[in-house]
């Protein structure tokens, strides 16, 4: 699997909404996809117009199974990035 950074952006209204996204995103990708892809984290931001976006990073056979999953889930999948390259600094802060 390939590592991929997804945008999602102004995507929610809510934190709610973001999460119950969130839920059915872990669902799908776990009991319905999983030999396709894998979510691994993301990044919630607050968007310029007010709604939160995400920066999710997920690993995949290919970028389709990203866009389908997107689609099963009713989320968007606005921006897909391969990562070429991995640089850490400092770990994740808790």
């Amino acid at each position: 699997m390939n590592l991929y950074i997804i945008r999602r952006q102004s995507a929610w209204g809510s934190l709610e909404a973001l999460q119950s996204a969130g839920a059915k995103s872990a669902q799908v990708g776990n009991e319905e996809m999983s030999d396709k892809i894998r979510w691994i984290r993301s990044y919630v931001v607050e968007e310029p117009d007010g709604n939160l976006g995400s920066v999710c990073i997920y690993q995949s056979i290919d970028e389709e199974s990203l866009r389908e999953h997107a689609r099963r889930v009713g989320m968007p999948a606005d921006i897909i990035s391969p990562v070429l390259d991995t640089l850490i600094v400092r770990p994740d802060p808790e």
